[in-house]
C-alpha cells in the first residue's frame, strides 16, 4: 500500500504480479491499530468510502455489493433448506446483512475476531450494518477457528467464510484441520462457502484449498468466480464445499422468485459463475486424477 499525499491516490501495489490499483483519495477519515490489525477508513473521489486493513483493500462503498451478494445466495440457493447459518470473520456486516434476507433463516451468528471492525462499519458503513438488530442475528467477537471446534456437531447448515487473505487472523481459516472441525459442525446437506482469491493471480491458492477440503472429508467441491474492481487483478472467486454428496445444481426457481431485491446476483448469474474457464477446469480435473 502507499498513499501519495502530494496526488492523493490511494495504492495498493501487487508485487508478485507487478501491478497496483490505485483511488483517488478525497480525505483520509480514520485509522487505528487494533491488537489484530491496522484498519483505516478512506472518502474516495468515485468509489465512496474505503475500509483497508494493513493497507489492503477490504470494501468500498461502489462495489462491495457484488462480493457480499456472491459469497451468500449461491450458498444459501444450493443448500435445500437453510436454517443454521454461520458466518465467520465477515466484520463489516454485508454478508450477514445479505444472509438475513432469506426468511428461511432462523439464526445467523456472526464470528468476528476484531470487534473494532463491525464498530467503524457501523460508523463509517452504516448501509451494511442495517440488519445488526435482526433478532435472528447474533455478533460474536470470538477466535472463529475455536469457535467451530467447539461447535455443537452438526448445528448449522451453512458455513460461510468471510475472511481476509490467508495471512495474520486468517490462515488458520485456509486449513485442513479447520475444515476437519467445519464438518463435524455441519448437518445433513450442509455447505461450506470460503473466499478464495483471484483466479488469475492465485490459482495455486485455489487448488490447495480444493485439495485440503477434499482431504478433511468433504463429498464435493465447487468454484464460482465474479468480478471484483477493488481486489487483485479485479476478479475474484469463491469456493463451495458439500458435506455429503455431490452438488447437483441449485433451487433455481427458488432464486428466480426470491422474495427481496438484489443488484448483482440472480438466478442465471449463479449458473454462469459456475461454468469455469479452461484452465481452471483443467487444474481441478487434474487434482481428481
Amino acid at each position: 500500500m502507499s498513499l501519495d499525499t502530494n496526488t492523493e491516490w490511494y495504492s495498493e501495489i501487487h508485487d508478485p504480479n507487478g501491478a497496483a490499483f490505485s483511488l483517488r483519495v478525497k480525505a483520509k477519515l480514520h485509522e487505528e491499530k487494533t491488537p489484530f490489525q491496522t484498519i483505516a477508513i478512506y472518502d474516495t473521489e468515485g468509489f465512496g468510502r474505503l475500509m483497508t486493513i494493513d493497507g489492503l483493500v477490504m470494501l468500498t462503498d461502489r462495489d462491495n455489493f457484488i462480493y457480499h451478494e456472491m459469497m451468500s445466495h449461491p450458498v444459501l440457493f444450493t443448500h435445500p433448506n437453510p436454517k443454521r447459518v454461520l458466518v465467520i470473520g465477515g466484520g463489516d456486516c454485508g454478508t450477514l446483512r445479505e444472509v438475513l434476507r432469506h426468511p428461511g433463516v432462523e439464526v445467523a451468528h456472526q464470528v468476528e475476531i476484531d470487534e473494532r471492525v463491525t464498530r467503524l462499519a457501523e460508523e463509517y458503513f452504516p448501509l451494511l450494518c442495517e440488519s445488526n438488530g435482526d433478532p435472528r442475528a447474533e455478533l460474536l467477537f470470538e477466535d472463529g477457528i475455536r469457535w467451530v471446534k467447539e461447535a455443537e456437531a452438526g448445528y448449522y447448515d451453512v458455513i460461510i467464510i468471510d475472511s481476509t487473505d490467508p495471512v495474520g487472523p486468517a490462515e488458520g481459516l485456509f486449513g485442513e484441520a479447520f475444515y476437519h472441525d467445519a464438518i463435524r459442525a455441519l448437518g445433513t446437506h450442509g455447505l461450506l462457502v470460503q473466499q478464495s482469491e483471484s483466479p488469475l493471480y492465485h490459482m495455486h491458492l485455489l487448488t490447495d484449498i480444493h485439495k485440503a477440503l477434499r482431504r478433511s472429508g468433504f463429498a464435493d467441491v465447487q468454484s464460482l468466480h465474479f468480478p471484483q474492481p477493488v481486489y487483485p487483478s479485479g476478479w475474484w472467486s469463491c469456493t463451495m464445499a458439500c458435506k455429503d454428496a455431490a452438488f447437483s445444481g441449485f433451487r433455481e426457481q427458488a432464486a428466480r422468485e426470491r422474495p427481496f431485491a438484489t443488484r448483482y446476483y440472480n438466478a442465471d448469474l449463479h449458473r454462469g459463475a459456475t461454468a469455469l474457464p479452461t484452465y481452471m477446469q483443467e487444474a481441478f480435473a487434474a487434482l481428481k486424477g
